[in-house]
């Protein structure tokens, strides 16, 4: 894994939002589960020019490898989501590093690039000493700012609509959107591929760009 190198002001944290006055926003992606909608996302992210970053498990890479390939193919940034998308404050120190090094090393074989810095923990769960092992493994943990709630599915109670109007609500500069790659297992729903194009056309017609995050913690 290379060494250590999260920039001062980005330790000791789990951003939630980029620091930033200005009107951007990142999309991200959570790929821990199934692919279904990966291509649609891809597909959604070309025709409008969108940067996004995925964060995807040790397991998806795996299981997935033509996908992982696929959004680093597209120029898009792979982080660290895990290996196996244990809670974090359940693990020692150094089960803590395994599974980074375990993710890490999965997803560079397919990506040819290191998913260092960008981390993200297995249901946003962690401690102030998780941060400080996560930030001595080179990695900048990233939370979200929104968090779509599509993966929830029709069955949550929710449409295309109302994921799209959760985001837009609360679009602010710095914004971090969490959205999901995969389908909801009980019904088969990918409510937040379905909004993209809504969210991206809304974010837009309010004066907001798209950043990658990438460039945001190096």
């Amino acid at each position: 894994m290379p060494p250590a190198g999260v920039p001062a002001a980005l330790r000791g944290i789990d951003l939630e939002r980029i620091p930033t006055e200005e009107k951007v926003v990142a999309l991200t992606f959570d790929g821990g589960a199934s692919d279904t909608a990966v291509s649609r996302i891809l597909a959604t992210l070309a025709r409008y020019a969108v940067p996004a970053t995925f964060f995807v498990t040790g397991d998806f890479a795996r299981t997935y490898p033509d996908r992982v390939r696929a959004v680093a193919a597209a120029g898009h940034a792979v982080g660290n989501h895990s290996n196996t998308h244990p809670s974090y404050p359940d693990l020692t120190d150094e089960q803590i590093r395994a599974d980074l090094a375990a993710a890490e090393n999965a997803i560079t074989a397919l990506t040819g690039r290191p998913a260092v810095p960008l981390f993200r923990f297995p249901f946003g769960a962690r401690t102030d000493a998780d941060i400080r092992v996560v930030n001595g493994a080179g990695y900048v943990p990233v939370r979200w700012t929104v968090d779509s709630l599509g993966w929830k599915g029709t069955s949550g109670g929710l449409d295309a609509a109302a994921v799209t109007e959760r985001v837009l609500a609360a679009a602010a500069p710095g914004q971090i959107v969490l959205m999901h790659v995969g389908a909801n297992p009980d019904d088969g729903t990918t409510l937040d591929a379905d909004a993209l194009p809504a969210i991206i056309d809304g974010l837009r017609t309010r004066g907001y760009g798209f950043v990658d995050l990438a460039d945001v913690v190096r």
